[in-house]
């Protein structure tokens, strides 16, 4: 599945944070570059290997666009935790800003 997010971090911090919360999970980085690393490992059962790949590039002014995009079929584990990784920038990006319902 693909996953996007926009947030005013700076691509390098994005990559500071995924490598922190993907490590985290158990997975470990496969590929490395400027702006981009893919990281793999098995999450969940039953035990299948999982892989995630994750990009951040400059937007136009401030923004930063964050692209994953995993090998799981549907709302798999890795796909929930790609979302969880996002509430995280955006919780550095905004500490003050509180999530509460619309309803």
């Amino acid at each position: 599945m693909r996953h996007f997010h926009r947030t005013h971090l700076s691509p390098a911090d994005v990559m500071a944070e995924a490598d922190a919360f993907f490590s985290a999970l158990g997975l470990a980085k496969v590929a490395a570059a400027g702006r981009s690393g893919t990281w793999r490992g098995v999450i969940g059962t039953p035990e299948v290997t999982a892989t995630v790949q994750l990009t951040a590039r400059p937007e136009g002014g401030h923004y930063t666009f964050v692209e994953a995009t995993t090998d799981q079929m549907g709302e798999s584990r890795l796909d929930r935790n790609v979302t969880r990784f996002f509430v995280a920038i955006h919780r550095k990006a905004e500490p003050s800003h509180t999530l509460e319902a619309a309803y």
